[in-house]
């Protein structure tokens, strides 16, 4: 039986040397995204393949799948793409890595938090580029501790947020979630519809996963109804944001600032937005750390394994 493994990019050296104790793989030689015809000999002749995030691996690359792909292993908590019902239906299994991640993902939305609210990105340049000299007025910011923080997406990520919000900065959160947190609710939280948390909050961050009712979901509509002092911050997925009503709305002052880390047509980012000096964007390294990485490897190294001693592997995902 065909045990081989199919990495669609090279990961840590860590996970690779524990890969090799497992299985033989082969790895894309280069270190760039893998292309459609990489990603179909990928399913068609090896026994399991680990995707990225930004590998589309749908109905039509499943198509050429052989017999022998018995796993798909997304590096990443996101799974949107891979057509998770199609490869179910041919029995292959789709895993993700979630937990691991959790801090990471977390700490990068307070890196952008804070950097939107105190214009770090721009002060930075400042020192760099110009003299600067201090004065009452000068390059004033808002406050974090005490203020009203809203998250959208209440799950593993969006309840680490939130803790870190009421235990490191004492912030009132408030959250819009299909069903209650029990993280949030034990730390005195309070589940709202997302016209209130659009109205109440003063900073406003983003976890949900991208679905067909999450795309969009803030828009024009949506950036009418917050503080024109509100700040936005993106973690999650590009496209749950409307990018030109985005940057519609930060260069009219619509809202104060924003902060992302995802893009709606990665790695393309809207033009409007690169041209303004209130949004902070990072090219989507939310789970980049040395131990973040390396852990989500080896999280899939023991996907693998199970499969390969005919066990189902711990971290599967079903969609119905």
């Amino acid at each position: 039986m065909n045990q081989k493994v199919y990495v669609s990019r090279r990961l840590p050296d860590a996970v690779m040397n524990a890969l090799g104790k497992v299985c033989e793989f082969d790895v894309n030689p280069e270190d760039r995204q893998a292309t459609r015809e990489e990603l179909i000999n990928g399913v068609k002749n090896y026994f399991a393949v680990i995707s990225m995030l930004n590998d589309s691996i749908n109905a039509d690359i499943l198509s050429h799948a052989g017999h022998e792909l018995k796993l798909i292993s997304n590096y990443g908590v996101g799974f949107n793409n891979i057509d998770v019902k199609c490869a179910n239906q041919k029995g292959i299994y789709v895993t993700n890595t979630p937990d691991v991640l959790n801090d990471a993902t977390a700490d990068i939305a307070w890196a952008l938090l804070f950097s939107a609210a105190r214009s770090v990105i721009v002060g930075d340049k400042i020192v760099r580029t110009d003299t600067f000299s201090w004065a009452p007025t000068y390059m004033l910011g808002y406050d974090v501790t005490g203020k009203t923080l809203g998250i959208i997406g209440a799950g593993r990520i969006g309840s680490n947020f939130g803790r870190k919000a009421i235990n490191g900065f004492n912030m009132n959160v408030i959250y819009y979630n299909r069903h209650n947190s029990p993280v949030l609710d034990e730390l005195g939280a309070r589940l709202v519809t997302l016209d209130e948390l659009l109205k109440e909050s003063d900073y406003i961050s983003l976890h949900v996963p991208l679905t067909p009712e999450t795309k969009h979901l803030i828009g024009a509509n949506e950036f009418a109804k917050m503080k024109r002092t509100a700040i936005l911050i993106n973690t999650s997925r590009g496209p749950v944001i409307d990018e030109k009503a985005l940057a519609d709305a930060l260069k009219n002052h619509v809202i104060a600032a924003a902060g992302l880390d995802v893009y709606e047509r990665e790695p393309e980012v809207e033009e409007g937005l690169k041209t303004l000096s209130n949004v902070v964007l990072t090219p989507h390294v939310g789970t980049a750390t040395f131990d973040t990485r390396t852990n989500m490897g080896l999280m899939i190294v023991r996907n693998i394994q199970a499969v390969i001693e005919g066990h189902e592997p711990p971290n599967m995902v079903r969609v119905k």
